[in-house]
């Protein structure tokens, strides 16, 4: 019968290449396989939906990236092929692009294959600041919810019990790239459940599109799902993957300027557990790019794919080495105000930030505050 094993190998400083040389035994006949050009160094899982599985040959800049590519035979790429399942699956059952060196033809895959802008971005950054070998993994689908990427036990503590969902008009094409399953915890199953053998460094995301129709769950099911990865990465790799291991994402930019939609407000906050920012209590060790500025009303995507890819990846990036590596130098948030002051008679509101900020507000529209000790009055969708 089929026999499942693995082997764990001990801590190496990062560099390479490595030959690796593995002998079977089969019943006197002995089977050799040999690994070349192996790295070590920090691996990377890109994981989301269609802004995840964007790629780079569809981004801005995206020729010129996929051009120098060649110079960087260090990173090394994988991406996954779209599957479901309704259980948890031990091994892949198809494989986009095998492990393959960096270069323009493993790079400049085909649009939605590979591969993808955002993970491309920020693992090339990542590598001219450390100077080792990234891998990375990406694995995502386009169209799809949290709830088909969160395992049944955060589902069920987020007392989720219905996988109907509203999917935006523009939308409903029936392309599978960017149309993706709802159902609950398909891709958990198959996308995430075969990685969890594999040791990783840590975790990109962007998501949260498919959720605006229905965000109010996603407080709980997002922060639920890191927790759920990290503890079954730890149990799967047997310890090698950290517990806490770090986790970005990206917050969810735009669609159609000329539009409310209060569902994507919501998501922004929702994702990061109602607090505003992150690292917060509720997601320790997490890190954010922001994107609300990024729109891009004219893609031929969609407004609702942004061709501004490499800012996403520079500022996960610039969050991932304070956060994820310690570095305590790193500008990697927005201004968080210290105080405030309310003149009623006057109808001013005053923001007092650290004194080493300087802060210049250019819009003439204002903005909106909510003031009451009532949080439920205060809601993104009210």
């Amino acid at each position: 019968g089929r026999g499942v094993w693995k082997v764990t190998l001990q801590p190496m400083p990062a560099g390479g290449p490595h030959q690796f040389q593995g002998v079977h035994d089969n019943h006197g006949m002995l089977q050799w396989i040999l690994l070349k050009d192996v790295m070590f160094g920090d691996v990377w899982v890109c994981s989301g939906q269609s802004n995840m599985a964007f790629t780079v040959g569809q981004a801005f800049n995206g020729r010129e990236a996929i051009a120098k590519a060649a110079k960087y035979p260090n990173i090394r790429l994988f991406t996954a092929d779209l599957v479901q399942s309704d259980k948890p699956l031990y091994d892949l059952e198809k494989i986009l692009q095998p492990w393959s060196v960096a270069s323009p033809e493993s790079v400049g895959g085909p649009a939605w294959k590979y591969f993808s802008a955002v993970c491309w971005f920020f693992g090339r950054d990542l590598y001219n600041h450390l100077g080792y070998p990234i891998g990375l993994v990406a694995t995502s689908w386009g169209g799809t919810p949290v709830e088909a990427w969160s395992s049944p036990q955060v589902l069920e503590k987020c007392n989720i019990t219905q996988s109907d969902r509203a999917i935006p008009e523009d939308w409903q094409n029936g392309d599978p790239e960017v149309s993706g399953p709802s159902g609950h915890s398909v891709l958990w199953n198959a996308m995430i459940h075969p990685f969890l053998n594999m040791t990783i460094t840590g975790a990109i995301w962007y998501q949260g599109e498919s959720n605006t129709g229905h965000s109010d769950t996603y407080s709980c099911t997002f922060p639920g799902m890191i927790d759920s990865w990290r503890k079954e990465w730890y149990m799967g790799t047997d310890g090698q993957t950290d517990r806490h291991f770090p986790f970005g994402f990206v917050q969810i930019s735009t669609e159609t300027p000329d539009k409310i939609l209060m569902g994507y407000p919501a998501i922004r906050w929702h994702q990061t557990a109602d607090y505003g920012y992150v690292p917060n209590p509720a997601m320790p060790n997490v890190f954010m790019a922001v994107a609300v500025d990024l729109g891009d009303e004219s893609s031929p995507y969609g407004s609702v794919h942004p061709r501004d890819k490499q800012d996403v990846g520079s500022r996960l990036v610039l969050a991932a080495r304070a956060v994820a590596y310690g570095e305590t130098d790193v500008m990697f948030q927005g201004p968080r105000p210290v105080g405030a002051n309310v003149d009623k008679e006057m109808k001013q509101f005053e923001w007092h930030y650290p004194k080493e900020i300087n802060i210049t507000v250019k819009s003439k529209d204002g903005f909106e505050v909510c003031c009451s000790p009532d949080l439920d009055k205060c809601s993104m969708t009210s």
